[in-house]
């Protein structure tokens, strides 16, 4: 699951926000996370940012509400505070064991097919379509050429059982991309960016609005559903 490290600067990017900055700040957020469930909660379980929200965030709250990274950064903070406290009161699990499993696996299909659109439109797989909204798109484009067959790289080394499949499939399509232009190489070590192009740039001008409180919700209910079936557990060492 470490492709997260390289996918979410790249998704949070469409919103403006300095990759740089995300892609430690999402480092640091990982790391502290899987190491409290290790020593605290004592479970072998990965933690790290979810992709469907930050698709979210980018792609609908940001490009398509016209909300500011800042203001959508107050929305996920009151978000995570809600989360935080219905957790602590057990008012989580009470939810969650009041809704049938069917629709629980449901919500947690529904964000993995929303990330799924966005990476064939990503990959111009699929472009927009007056009549159709979506139509396919020309597949002897490089990035698309690329992409099927990253996906398809990635499923083998995931059917194989390789140790890093996932991981190993990305490495394997960048280091194809750089010559044809559609990755860049920019070196192998250097100082991490810095945080405070992110840091605490939250702004709450618009949390009075009735669409502010439609976003912390959609936000707090991606959280709460898929948190039990998305869960990524690791060998123990």
């Amino acid at each position: 699951m470490v492709y997260i490290v390289f996918v979410n600067p790249q998704i949070l990017g469409n919103a403006g926000m300095d990759k740089g900055a995300v892609f430690v700040a999402t480092c640091i957020a990982a790391a502290v996370s899987t190491t409290v469930m290790a020593l605290y909660a004592n479970y072998p379980i990965a933690l790290a940012p979810g992709m469907g929200l930050n698709a979210f965030f980018a792609f609908t709250v940001v490009l398509a509400m016209k909300y500011t990274w800042q203001q959508a950064l107050a929305a996920v903070f009151c978000s995570g505070v809600i989360f935080f406290l219905i957790s602590i009161f057990r008012i989580r699990e009470y939810i969650i064991n009041s809704i049938p499993r069917n629709l629980k696996l449901a919500i947690s299909a529904g964000v993995g097919l929303f990330l799924g659109i966005i990476a064939l439109e990503e990959a111009r797989i699929v472009v927009a379509s007056p009549a159709t909204l979506v139509t396919l798109g020309d597949l002897r484009n490089p990035a698309a050429i690329l992409c099927l067959f990253g996906l398809v790289l990635i499923t083998a080394l995931n059917y194989w059982r390789i140790i890093g499949g996932t991981l190993l499939g990305i490495l394997i399509v960048t280091v194809i991309g750089i010559p044809l232009g559609l990755a860049h190489f920019g070196g192998v070590v250097s100082l991490p960016p810095s945080l405070e192009p992110t840091l605490f740039k939250l702004d709450f001008s618009r949390i009075a609005e009735g669409s502010f409180l439609i976003v912390i919700f959609s936000f707090l209910f991606v959280d709460v559903f898929p948190a039990r079936s998305l869960a990524s557990p690791i060998a123990p060492a």
